[in-house]
Formats: structure tokens, sequence, C-alpha cells
């Protein structure tokens, strides 16, 4: 009994290990390679001599083999299955549009054209959606005596929540969860008009 538990568990890790060596092999190799790039542009802006920059590069040798294994493992697996990569916005280089040799992707269902999980949006990517979309509603709610919860509601139907929440003189903000920034009570007060002032 426990010798046939053993080949069942055996059998199921077997299984796992062979979908995740797939979808690694799939996805991880082939990518912008976004870590990899910070670390070459570091490289490039040490100092302006091709040579010395060639001598950097050596040193920086251990770095790059890190930097290209986190790429190969996390960041390129990422872009392949969401389509961007989460820490430059490029989008995967197997969706590019370039001449082919076989056009199949008319034959295929919708689901099969695209990277079938929603980006992870980066900061220069919610700055543009954000100001693409304009507020339909916000609605004040608070929450205690040191938090409010402003509801906010968008011209296209999305909604989220800005949290301002006072911390002895300062004030945390953040959005849908996400600390956004913090503010002194003073230099909230200091945006005031002067007839808000009066009023708190």
């Amino acid at each position: 009994m426990i010798n046939k538990m053993s080949k069942v568990v055996v059998k199921k890790v077997a299984m796992v290990a062979a979908v995740a060596s797939l979808t690694s092999a799939l996805s991880a190799c082939v990518g912008s390679n976004a870590v990899t790039d910070k670390v070459m542009q570091f490289n490039l802006e040490v100092v302006d001599n091709r040579y010395a920059r060639g001598g950097v590069n050596i040193l920086l040798f251990p770095v790059y083999a890190l930097t290209l294994a986190v790429d190969v493992v996390v960041f390129n697996s990422l872009e392949f299955w969401t389509g961007k990569n989460p820490l430059n916005g490029s989008p995967h280089i197997f969706d590019s549009e370039v001449k082919t040799q076989y056009q199949i992707n008319d034959d295929l269902d919708p689901s099969l054209r695209k990277a079938p999980l929603k980006p992870l949006s980066n900061k220069s990517e919610s700055k543009v959606s954000n100001t693409e979309k304009s507020v339909y509603s916000v609605e004040v709610n608070p929450v205690n005596e040191n938090t409010i919860d402003y509801d906010i509601v968008y011209t296209n139907g999305e909604k989220a929540v800005l949290r301002g929440e006072k911390v002895g003189e300062l004030v945390n903000f953040s959005l849908n969860g996400e600390h956004v920034t913090t503010a002194s009570i003073d230099d909230l007060q200091a945006y005031m008009t002067p007839e808000q002032k009066t009023k708190s």
C-alpha cells in the first residue's frame, strides 16, 4: 500500500516537473532581458572609453550571469505569458509583426493568437492609462477618525479606492491597497484655499 502511494506521489512530482520544464523551455529563453539591459546600461555609463568598458564588462561577468538567470527564469517568462515585460513594458518578441513564411493565425482560435494573461502594469503604462480615462464620480466615506476612503468611479466604468490614513503628522495615501505617497499635514494644508482652511 505504501509502495503504491509513493509511486503515485513520484508520478505527480514528475508530472509537475515536466510541466514546469516545458513552460520554462517554451517561454523563458527569449525575451527582452530587461534586468540584464539595466546592468549593460550601467556598464556603458561607468566610463567613456570602449576598452575600459570592455574591462568593466569582464569585471561584471558574475553580475551578468545572475541578471541573465533572473531574466530567463522570471521576467522573460512573465513577458511571454502576459505579452509585455513588467519592467520595461516591451512587447514579447514572439508577438512581433513581421513577414512570415507560414500564416496560421487565421486558422487558429483567437485565444491562441495573444498572451493568455493580463500584463502586469508598470508605472509608465499606468500613467498613460490614467490620463486616458476621466473621473465620473467620487464618494467620500470616512472609515474612522484617522482614515477616509474616496470611492472613485471612472467614465469607462472602472472603480478604485483612494485611501488617506493619518499617522501622527503624516497622511499615507494608497490606491487600491498600493501605497502611492505620504504627505505631511502642513503640506496638505498649504494646498487648501483660505475658505477651506477656515472650515477645517
